[in-house]
């Protein structure tokens, strides 16, 4: 038979994009009568996670609601965003950070090889820093375990992207 074939599972999203939606939740911010007067602001910081700051809660909430739309709108995965708890900031005002998920973690990704693993399927699977390799040498059961991880990823509400499939 021929060499082995191979794939990466990674969890990644694509940066311009995201910024494409930060951009049309302002302009639908500034056109909302609920909204439009609010003096809320929405801030990509360091490319890892996104501060709404507004005047309450319930407004932090219709922010990010229209967020995660503009998000899926653009073709990325909503599961990137991680809302935390909402807090305090100054001027009586709501502060909202929602983190944005990028990368395997490695108790995640040993999960995942655990789960590759319990399909019995004839695939070798690998750490590699943030990602994991996959290789086999039939191309059905590498196509099994992307099927497999998919559904365990959405379980488990990580994002996760198939590449370098050769």
């Amino acid at each position: 038979m021929s060499k082995d074939a191979s794939f990466d599972i990674v969890s990644e999203f694509d940066q311009q994009e995201l910024v494409n939606a930060m951009d049309q939740t302002r302009r639908e911010i500034a056109s909302r009568f609920d909204l439009k007067d609010s003096n809320s602001e929405l801030e990509l910081e360091e490319g890892k996670k996104i501060v709404i700051t507004t005047t309450d809660d319930f407004r932090a909430k219709n922010i990010f609601d229209i967020l995660e739309s503009k998000v899926s709108k653009r073709g990325l995965n909503p599961l990137i965003l991680d809302l935390q708890e909402p807090e305090a900031a100054l001027g009586g005002k709501v502060r909202q950070t929602i983190n944005l998920k990028k990368g395997i973690e490695t108790d995640m990704a040993k999960k995942i090889v655990a789960e590759i693993k319990e399909s019995k399927l004839k695939v070798q699977a690998s750490i590699q820093g943030d990602q994991v390799r996959v290789s086999g040498k039939n191309r059905d059961d590498l196509q099994e375990v992307i099927k497999r991880v998919r559904e365990f990823g959405e379980r488990q509400g990580m994002p996760l992207q198939f590449t370098n499939y050769r």
